[in-house]
């Protein structure tokens, strides 16, 4: 299996969910969040992963990879900060809220 087939999973899965959370409200200021993060995990995933990769700390089979690199990084490494960015706040803005707990509760 190569790297870029690995990636659609996430992707449909991000885009599916983050998709569905936009009905939730603040979903344009969690969208404008979520970019501004994925922006700067890409900045630091282009720096780490072109610094671990000229490490010789690993490396990736050419037969496995779309061939497309920012630097020595093959561009789906980047796949995955981009879902993480988006995906989990919008799980988050799906879950229900914490119920709070009332005097009677918590005596």
């Amino acid at each position: 299996m190569t790297y870029p087939l690995l990636v659609v999973p996430f992707a449909l899965v991000t885009a599916v969910v983050t998709l569905v959370s936009a009905r939730r409200p603040g979903a344009a200021a969690r969208l404008k969040a979520s970019l501004w993060t994925a922006l700067v995990l890409i900045a630091f995933t282009a720096v780490f992963d072109n610094l671990m990769i000229a490490a010789d700390l690993f490396t990736y089979p050419e037969q496995h990879i779309s061939g497309i690199r920012i630097g020595l990084a093959p561009i789906e490494d980047f796949a995955y900060p981009i879902c993480a960015a988006f995906l989990l706040p919008a799980i988050g803005a799906l879950l229900p809220a914490p119920r709070r707990r009332s005097q009677r509760d918590a005596a």
